[in-house]
């Protein structure tokens, strides 16, 4: 349906409300979905009237979409259910259970037992969860209260809770318009046209004489009445305006109702090569609903709702979603509340920000002009670097006549990119530098660059048409954009008073930013020269700061007024209106309080000599603290990624650093492996040699070596360094005369770690083809060799409370009541079969093949939603597109990849370059690409918006060995590094430079062909298998073993003798860093952990001591 269609279902709303037709009304709410009346599903609900408020909730949602709905559903016939218990009506109690409540029992089935048992009480309130249910009123209120939550939270609603803002009587006017245009075009219109009719188009009878066109007004009798709809509020319209009719001033929505008086900004432009996708401008010029920009998160991806739809209208199967385990509940406690520690800086700290992929990584910039890095798990400080003026003779003349006047000199801000190799600071006067991050010790002076005049007052990166760049804004009002090199690419005037801070952002392809200035106006700018979008104005009118969420959904902004009154707002970008705003500052702050946002759930502020935290759905104060003291009148404050810590500065220049139970575990688990590193590094007596003793890699004498800069890319002693770990590197003067060496810890047998094997495992003859945990880390998920999927999963228990996977708890081989296998269709004629599969994002459908068409299960009834794709050619590996779980790729067994929407079961486009099958597809978001590995040991780059060819580039065999076998890819944490792994080697790439950055190959005690390699969580290890049973964990960042585990510490004795079964697949957890699950041979799952006592798998090897697994570095160069 049109959006002009749409809007047309809300005019007739308006209609059938305004004349009173109310079971319309409703009717026309239910059947179209595009508007639910929360007021009239109250009064429902209150009634009692249970079948109706089903029937309403129908055209919205059904009960298996997503754990929301589930909720929703289960909420309201647990109430019918207790109602008719507490009327003694046991017969209908009985008849809800066997028919309402049943559903729920097949992912909870003790819930739906204890919901059984009260059928045994005289009075369910004997119940101790169900004490204080008071009267049946009271029960459907506090209900009601739960379902609006649920309902709110609910993507399938997002949008349609509040009713379009519409004139009176809005259908009669555009009816009395078009009598008027009809009216003029009569070729001898009456003074007073006698209309009888809408049926027809109105033409005025051919009078004696011609006389002027008078307007036409239908005789309107409700047209005073006025609309019982809420105005357009909170969430904006639920649907796009048509791309037809676009408003060329338009972002995103917000100038919908911009001021029109603003004055038209004009944008100078320098020469670059950097341009516009013709795409943006036309797509800025419709409003959209905000979108997550960044990936697809549980059961909020609109793609996910057209795929279901499609589905249940395409199949004649049930299908339900596979729920979440349960409602996530956010705690207070996963807040960083507690001070881990306090580091004294030595000046005033004016701003930090943290590494994106090392979490305990800080850049601090001061008062005084200095930057510093620090290792906050370490506690140590990296690299200092003093302000001091790069090149004079570059600065402009304003500026040195400024310096030489007043020389003081402050940061006002620091940021990484979003890469984490370069670091930008911009100061109080003038000027940005830029550092290369060479290695956390190592930091070179990349740029300088006399960016504004007066103080540079933001700094942040951002990436239009794949080109990193630095934005600045300062007080000479205005915002600027440079490459790399320094040049200016654009310039934006348009701001009349300085400007204050900048917010680039991205959504879908569109690249804009958000710019404020210190006299509360907030504008939005394309990368273009057409000028300001946007010209509205902030809450206080003075300097506000804006930040997204970590997944790019939704916009909050916080500023002072220059009276002190301090704001905290959540806009909705689709109508460029406040959505919320949130309480509990003080009446006055002397300053401009600082904000920060986490975990997509919680904001942060400093104020009152504290910090404050929300809940981004609460407009009250979740929880506060003072940091034990010391903290300035407006702290300023940075989370990690993570969310697990957070820095806040402090009055007495330095910095406090606050963490959650997480962050304590990994601040111990850095003090334990530094101390561990520096023990052994120590006690390393300086020699000229180094020899390995009995194969067990115990390295006696060293040479120890200086770090050294950063050098072209090399392959030492097979393994190819690309920057120093974040340890802090020792001088000859720090080591000891003591000779007990680094080792490299093995696992040998099965009382150094804890194994559980799976139950029911995929039997003997049948391997484990591929393997996955579920999203949610509560179950494991294999694809055997015969095309049958198995499922594992943990429950919650007293030996597991939290209900994640463990090898501490034996799972539960999970089938549905029906007892239906996930079965792929496994032709009898297919020579070879490729098994490959892809779980979506919320767990609720797997997509798999085995040698035959791809199946599209559901993951609670095990039922095949669909299938497509059939052979010839085979499918050989699959891919969910991260932003659309509709876009699948598909490789082939003929060596193209094939780009497919599901929801419309069509082959968008055909890629085509590999030589033989495809082995693995990885996409970044980050660089919107797609790469693609071949069994003919290439690996290919395409654009994953217009899906050309960007690059090819073939992996670096070792001598003499052939290109044949699987190459499987994976990307780092950081969407840019890319880990490779072939039989013959384990391999880091630069995405983004497409360049080889380290290599690893088999050696030693690992010198059997690799046969699978994963990430753990957060990229911190790499966890390898080889074909004789040994399992390799190695750093992620310079792929040096510091863990071998040997089949005799997680195969029956029998086996780890005799050597007939080994892993063909590993995979990781994705909450737990040091779980890993294998896939055997023999068609056994297991999951290994380390030791409780131990906690992890070996301690990191030592760096700059010019060793590599326990050899002598040598070094060949790579081509």
């Amino acid at each position: 349906m049109s959006s002009l269609s749409r809007e047309l279902v809300f005019l007739i709303l308006q209609f059938l409300e305004e004349e009173k037709f109310k079971e319309s009304v409703h009717r026309l709410e239910q059947e179209s979905g595009f508007f639910f009346n929360m007021k009239y599903f109250e009064e429902k609900a209150l009634a009692g009237e249970w079948d109706e408020v089903e029937r309403y909730l129908s055209g919205f949602t059904k009960v298996d979409d997503n754990r929301y709905s589930m909720k929703i559903f289960f909420e309201i016939r647990k109430q019918k259910y207790l109602e008719a218990l507490d009327r003694n009506d046991r017969a209908k109690a009985v008849e809800i259970l066997a028919k309402d409540l049943k559903i729920f029992s097949t992912f909870n089935e003790e819930l739906y037992k204890e919901i059984t048992q009260l059928l045994t009480l005289e009075n369910f309130r004997e119940n101790e969860q169900l004490s204080k249910y008071g009267d049946t009123k009271s029960a459907r209120s506090i209900m009601l209260l739960e379902l609006k939550k649920l309902i709110e939270a609910n993507p399938l609603f997002r949008d349609k809770l509040v009713f379009p803002t519409l004139k009176a009587s809005r259908l009669r006017t555009l009816i009395n318009q078009s009598l008027n245009w009809q009216h003029q075009l009569c070729k001898n219109p009456r003074q007073n046209p006698d209309i009888k009719t809408l049926f027809t188009d109105h033409t005025c009878s051919p009078p004696n004489g011609a006389r002027a066109p008078t307007p036409v007004n239908l005789p309107v009798a409700a047209l005073a009445k006025p609309s019982n709809y809420a105005p357009l509020g909170a969430h904006g319209g639920p649907f796009q305006q048509a791309a037809a009719a676009p408003n060329a001033n338009a972002l995103a929505g917000w100038m919908v109702n911009a001021n029109p008086s603003s004055s038209v900004q004009s944008a100078a432009i320098a020469a670059s090569s950097l341009t516009v996708q013709p795409s943006q401008a036309s797509v800025l010029k419709r409003p959209r609903t905000p979108v997550n920009a960044l990936g697809i998160t549980d059961y909020t991806g609109t793609e996910h709702e057209q795929l279901i739809k499609r589905l249940r209208s395409a199949q004649s199967v049930d299908e339900v979603t596979y729920p979440a385990p349960q409602l996530h509940s956010w705690s207070v406690d996963e807040l960083p509340r507690t001070v881990a520690c306090t580091l004294h800086q030595g000046s005033t700290v004016t701003s930090m920000d943290f590494h994106p992929s090392h979490h305990t990584i800080l850049a601090v910039g001061c008062a005084n002009g200095e930057m510093t890095l620090w290792d906050v798990g370490l506690r140590e400080r990296l690299v200092s670097k003093p302000f001091k003026i790069w090149d004079m003779a570059t600065c402009s003349g304003q500026f040195q006549a400024l310096i030489v006047k007043d020389s003081s000199i402050s940061v006002s801000r620091v940021s990484w990119s979003p890469d984490g190799n370069l670091i930008g600071v911009a100061f109080s006067k003038h000027l940005i530098h830029l550092y290369a991050n060479q290695g956390l010790h190592d930091l070179r002076q990349h740029l300088e660059i006399d960016a504004h005049a007066g103080g540079v007052n933001d700094l942040a990166f951002s990436h239009p048409n794949k080109q990193l760049c630095i934005i600045t804004c300062g007080d000479d009002k205005l915002i600027k954009v440079w490459d790399l090199a320094g040049r200016k690419l654009f310039s934006f005037e348009g701001h009349e008073a300085p400007v204050y801070s900048v917010c680039p952002h991205q959504k879908e392809n569109i690249q804009f930013i958000f710019s404020t200035a210190v006299d509360g106006k907030i504008k939005a700018w394309l990368y273009d020269t057409v000028g300001s979008r946007v010209d509205y104005d902030a809450p206080g009118q003075w300097c506000t700061t804006m930040l997204y969420s970590a997944d790019g959904s939704r916009l909050f902004s916080c500023g002072t007024s220059k009276d002190g009154d301090s704001f905290l707002v959540e806009w909705n970008e689709s109508e460029g209106a406040i959505k919320r705003s949130y309480s509990g500052f003080r009446k006055k702050s002397a300053g401009i309080v600082q904000f920060d946002t986490t975990k997509n759930h919680f904001l942060a502020v400093g104020e009152d000599n504290q910090i404050k935290f929300w809940d981004m759905d609460n407009t009250n104060v979740l929880a506060s603290t003072d940091a034990e003291g010391g903290l300035p009148s407006l702290p300023r404050l940075r989370f990690n990624k993570e969310g697990s810590l957070l820095v806040v500065n402090t009055s007495n220049n330095g910095f406090k650093v606050l963490a959650n139970a997480d962050g304590l575990r990994s601040l111990r688990a850095i003090e334990a492996r530094s101390y561990d590193t520096s023990r052994a590094t120590n006690e390393m007596k300086v020699s000229s040699s180094a020899v390995a003793v009995n194969n067990n890699l115990v390295i006696s004498k060293v040479d120890f070596m200086e770090s050294s800069p950063a050098r072209p890319t090399s392959i030492h002693n097979e393994v190819e360094p690309m920057r120093k770990s974040i340890e802090k590197p020792r001088g000859l003067d720090d080591v000891s005369d003591k000779t007990k060496p680094w080792e490299l810890t093995e696992i040998v047998d099965r009382v150094q770690c804890r194994v559980v094997t799976m139950p029911d495992g995929m039997g003997p003859g049948n391997k484990v083809a591929r393997l996955l945990y579920t999203n949610y880390g509560t179950g494991v998920l294999a694809l055997g060799s015969d095309g049958v999927q198995k499922l594992w999963k943990w429950h919650r228990s007293e030996q597991n409370p939290n209900g994640k996977a463990t090898a501490s708890v034996v799972p539960q081989h999970w089938q549905p009541n029906s007892g239906l296998l996930m079965t792929n269709d496994v032709p009898d004629n297919v020579e070879e079969k490729f098994p490959c599969i892809a779980l979506s994002k919320n767990d609720s459908y797997v997509m798999s093949a085995c040698g035959g068409k791809v199946s599209l299960f559901n993951m609670m009834t095990f039922k095949v939603m669909t299938t497509f794709m059939p052979p010839p050619p085979t499918s050989t590996f699959l891919a969910f597109h991260p932003l659309d779980n509709n876009i699948i790729a598909i490789g082939m067994e003929d060596s193209t990849i094939h780009i497919y929407n599901v929801r419309v079961d069509e082959v968008k486009t055909k890629l085509k370059g590999h030589q033989k099958r495809i082995t693995g597809l990885a996409f970044s978001v980050d660089l919107d690409i797609l790469v693609s590995a071949g069994a003919d040991a290439q690996l290919f780059f395409w654009s994953s918006d217009t899906w050309d060819r960007k690059k090819m580039i073939p992996i670096q065999l070792p001598s003499g060995k052939a290109p044949v076998g699987d190459t499987r890819v994976q990307f780092y944490s950081d969407q840019v590094r890319l880990l490779v792994c072939h039989e013959t080697q384990l391999a880091l790439y630069d995405a983004y430079k497409t360049e080889l950055l380290q290599q690893w190959v088999p050696q030693d005690v690992l010198s059997a062909p690799l046969t699978c390699a994963s990430y753990s969580l957060a990229s911190q290890l790499v966890y390898a298998t080889f074909a004789d049973g040994n399992i390799g964990v190695f750093d992620a960042d310079s792929l040096k073993l510091r863990c071998r585990i040997a089949p005799s510490a997680y195969l029956s004795q029998s086996l780890s003798n005799s050597q007939t079964a080994y892993p063909l697949v590993v995979t990781a957890h994705p909450q737990e860093p040091h779980q890993l699950a294998v896939g055997l041979t023999d068609g056994a799952v297991k999951v290994i952990e380390p030791s409780e006592t131990e906690g992890k798998w070996g301690v990191t090897v030592p760096v700059d001591i010019g060793l590599q697994n326990g050899r002598t570095v040598s070094s060949s160069t790579a081509s």
